[in-house]
């Protein structure tokens, strides 16, 4: 009997290394595919060519075939063309979650296809279970693993993408996945997580975007529009940022940290505060683009939301506007809710889908 073929994304890291093996141990025909998604000649320095080593290296151990793949293309006209689009306007993007959805289940899935996958699995920590409702048939759920649970990466999965997903490491915790990587001697055991933009790596991020986006200085002032500084470029900073403003302390201000309150992108002024200002401060927002995992349960209900990835989970209620734009006010206050970010929607251990912040509420 045939045994199913299932391609695992090797990135180099230890999370896929781990769920690469308990692919093989559960009976699959396991095949690793490595993608490099970013050339150096688009610029910045890439480890792309030590992660290749560490993955056939994985591979090797594993005693499973592995062969490389180079997405780098539709990388740059998918998600980093978009990436630099907000940068420019403003925003903060999320670039993971953008190339979760157009490259590791777009030209990556369709790659699997052509070598015979019937199942494509990653190293995320999420998990997905069997669920019809009448519109949907697979849900997306939160891994055992709270604390490094990547549903939120993952909110624009369609259900076409969900249905060849798997997720071996939903109900592992992290330091049992580096247990694994020990006991196998698989080389990338103590490897340090990846932290830096998806697929493109760790970088000094201002020098990085100077390569792409011309930077233009300009003023930086308070709340009541007195000049305090100059910025390197208004690209460079996000709502509620303290580090890297480069401000001293101020006569009549305290002795209070600044933050960045505001950007004016007509003036090109960066707009600080220093304290625990209100400006800061907001009820809610409207989210365009929404992507629903599963259907939504009515026009109005009650669930809990991250506004950001390193969040708590906060209640707030959600009012469809239209089939993918979304009104979401949270019971208490947020702090320094971001356009360009995406708030994801969870019902207990579901999640059930994303969108991006286009706009904030305040009151």
């Amino acid at each position: 009997m045939n045994k199913k073929r299932i391609i695992i994304g090797l990135s180099g890291g230890v999370d896929s290394s781990v769920a690469a093996y308990l692919c093989k141990k559960e009976g699959y025909d396991v095949v690793g595919l490595f993608m490099n998604n970013w050339e150096e000649s688009n610029g910045g320095e890439c480890n792309a060519a030590n992660d290749w080593e560490d993955a056939r290296a994985v591979a090797a151990k594993l005693d499973i075939p592995c062969y490389s793949v180079n997405f780098a293309e539709a990388y740059f006209d998918r998600v980093f063309k978009y990436f630099l689009a907000e940068y420019k306007a403003g925003r903060t993007p999320n670039p993971d979650v953008l190339c979760n959805r157009e490259i590791k289940f777009g030209p990556f899935l369709e790659e699997a296809k052509r070598l015979g996958a019937e199942l494509v699995a990653t190293g995320h920590y999420a998990g997905k279970a069997i669920h019809n409702d009448g519109q949907s048939n697979f849900a997306l759920l939160k891994a055992a693993d709270n604390t490094k649970d990547q549903t939120y990466f993952l909110n624009q999965l369609r259900q076409d993408q969900l249905e060849y997903a798997y997720f071996p490491l939903a109900k592992i915790k992290k330091d049992e996945v580096r247990r694994i990587a020990g006991k196998l001697g698989l080389v990338t055991a103590k490897k340090k997580d990846s932290t830096g933009i998806c697929f493109i790596g760790e970088r000094k991020f201002k020098k990085f975007l100077s390569e792409f986006l011309p930077a233009q200085p300009g003023l930086i002032v308070d709340t009541a529009g007195k000049e305090i500084g100059r910025h390197d470029g208004l690209m460079y900073y996000t709502l509620g940022q303290r580090r890297g403003l480069n401000i001293g302390g101020r006569a009549g201000y305290g002795q209070s940290r600044w933050y960045v309150a505001d950007k004016d992108m007509t003036e090109n002024k960066l707009v600080v505060n220093c304290g625990e200002g209100g400006e800061l401060l907001g009820r809610g927002v409207i989210c365009g683009g929404f992507n629903w995992i599963t259907s939504f349960p009515a026009i109005t209900f009650n669930c809990t939301c991250k506004f950001r990835y390193r969040q708590e989970e906060q209640k707030v209620n959600v009012e469809i506007l239209s089939d993918n734009r979304v009104k979401i006010t949270a019971d208490e206050s947020q702090r320094a809710l971001t356009p360009g970010q995406y708030a994801v929607l969870y019902n207990g251990e579901y999640c059930l889908g994303g969108g991006v912040i286009e706009n904030i509420i305040k009151h």
